[in-house]
């Protein structure tokens, strides 16, 4: 594996030790590859064929990964956070447009097309919904979306807010 990753894709592989930190990336919009039940050879062959930098905690997987792998060093979310976007740069899409379970991006669905899947107070008290084309999990902007934008506001940067406070609601 002698070619670089491509800084400019941002996409990534996350091994079985960093589900929180693919969760949160998938939050920011980064296209986020996670399946804990893949073993180290799957992890390298999903970075090499999809150009995916592989995401890591094991310092051995990381020297086999080459230039295609990041080895998370740091125990603290917001640093491996910040680490990851110093190096590979902001995320393609927008903070709370993928789904956080699946990676897929989330679709804007009229309210009535929920009326049946979500809580009678939460439809009543909610104007935006999301759904996952994917998962078929739906989102809306809940308790735990204020949590997340103090992360976001950790972090810093415009690009990362999301200004309108209407994304969904992520359980984490």
């Amino acid at each position: 594996m002698d070619r670089p990753p491509n800084p400019r894709s941002a996409r990534f592989v996350a091994d079985t030790m960093l589900g929180r930190l693919a969760k949160w990336l998938r939050i920011l919009g980064y296209d986020t590859h996670y399946d804990p039940s893949l073993d180290d050879d799957a992890l390298l062959r999903i970075a090499w064929a999809e150009d995916r930098i592989l995401l890591t905690r094991d310092h051995a997987l990381a020297r086999r990964g080459g230039p295609q792998a990041f080895l998370i060093d740091r125990d603290d979310l917001i640093d491996q956070l910040q680490a990851i976007r110093q190096r590979f740069g902001e995320p393609l899409d927008a903070p709370f447009s993928r789904c956080p379970v699946c990676n897929a991006r989330l679709l804007v669905v009229p309210k009535e097309a929920v009326a049946l899947c979500v809580p009678a107070f939460i439809w009543q008290h909610h104007e935006r919904f999301h759904r996952c084309p994917q998962c078929g999990r739906i989102y809306w902007p809940g308790s735990h979306f204020e949590r997340m934008q103090t992360v976001l506001r950790a972090l810093g940067g415009d690009r990362l807010r999301a200004g309108d406070g209407e994304g969904p609601r992520i359980s984490i």
